[in-house]
C-alpha cells in the first residue's frame, strides 16, 4: 500500500523483521532504506543479538538518509533489566535535499507499520543519537 504523502510502499520483510526483532529478539538493529526507483521501504541491514551500538552507528551512511531500530538494553536504577525499542530518523545535514524530503515525508507511516516503537529519536549528526542520549530516553 503506498503512502498517499509521498507514494513510498512499505515491503512485508520490513514489518517481518521488526516482529522477529520486538518478539523474539532475534536481531540486536535494522537499519531501513527507501528505494527511489521501486517506490519502498526495504531492509539494508540487520543487525545479530550480540552486536555493539557501535557497530549500529557505524552502518549508518555519513551522507544519506535511513530510518533504523535499535533494541536498546539498560539497567535502571532500582537495577533492573530492561530493553526499549528505540526508532531513528537519520537525516544528516550533508544528505540530498530531495532525500530528506522523501524520508521526512514517509517517517509517519512507515512508523504506523512497526507496532511497539517506544521511543522515536531524530538525527542529524551521530552526536544527537549517541549512547547517552539513548540512555536519557530509555528512563
Amino acid at each position: 500500500m503506498a503512502n498517499a504523502a509521498s507514494g513510498m510502499a512499505v515491503h512485508d520483510d520490513c514489518k517481518l523483521r521488526f516482529l522477529e526483532l520486538k518478539a523474539k529478539r532475534t536481531h540486536r538493529f535494522i537499519v531501513y532504506k527507501i528505494e527511489e526507483k521501486q517506490k519502498q521501504v526495504v531492509v539494508e541491514k540487520v543487525g545479530e543479538p550480540i552486536q555493539t551500538y557501535e557497530e549500529f552507528a557505524a552502518c549508518l551512511p555519513a551522507d544519506e538518509c535511513r530510518y533504523a531500530i535499535y533494541d536498546f538494553d539498560f539497567v535502571t536504577a532500582e537495577n533492573c533489566q530492561k530493553s526499549k525499542i528505540f526508532f531513528i530518523a537519520w537525516c544528516p545535514d550533508i544528505a540530498k535535499v530531495r532525500s530528506k524530503m522523501i524520508y521526512a515525508s514517509s517517517k509517519d507511516r512507515f512508523k504506523r507499520e512497526l507496532d511497539g516503537i517506544q521511543v522515536e529519536l531524530q538525527a542529524t549528526d551521530p552526536t544527537e543519537m549517541d549512547l547517552d542520549v539513548f540512555r536519557r530516553r530509555a528512563n
